[in-house]
């Protein structure tokens, strides 16, 4: 049986997610701990579903974010380094191609994600630690970051917003 983005969103429960794609909360320590951005449970999960038609938009977080590869297509993670180099990293099981089962994106990294197979969608699991809050969560604009980054203005105008409504 193949499956579709369709049939997982349905099956899991899955909403859309502000940054793009579409995810479903699975788990949330009940441990907590105290960080800089204020008490966060000690980690938090989520499944996470892009289609090829779809970008998560560049964003940041306080936490380091560690991805799961699940099934579909591999999945780009587009990451601009706190020190302000850029990488891409692929999400998926063909690692002869390069693809790697997980891949860490350091707390304050600006980051996306993109699949680039026609018609198809990625399905992969975000656990962030420190637990993850929307009160940490920060999307941007084109106009914003090309200030900051000009050096990576195709990953910037492919990624980011260029408004924020």
């Amino acid at each position: 049986m193949e499956f579709t983005a369709q049939y997982f969103i349905e099956k899991l429960q899955m909403e859309a997610h502000p940054e793009g794609g579409y995810f479903k909360s699975t788990f949330r320590a009940d441990e907590q701990l105290t960080c800089a951005q204020g008490e966060r449970p000690l980690f938090t999960s989520i499944y996470f579903l892009l289609g090829s038609n779809d970008i998560s938009h560049l964003h940041r977080l306080q936490s380091d974010e560690l991805w799961y590869y699940h099934g579909g297509s591999a999945l780009t993670v587009h990451i601009i380094h706190a020190d302000g180099h850029y990488e891409a990293k692929k999400l998926g099981l063909n690692i002869e191609a390069g693809e790697v089962p997980q891949v860490l994106v350091p707390k304050q990294a600006i980051f996306g994600s993109s699949v680039e197979e026609q018609d198809t969608f990625s399905l992969v699991g975000c656990m962030v630690a420190p637990g993850f809050d929307f009160a940490d969560f920060e999307l941007f604009t084109q106009t914003e970051l090309l200030e900051k980054y000009p050096q990576h203005e195709a990953v910037i105008c492919k990624m980011a917003y260029e408004t924020l409504d």
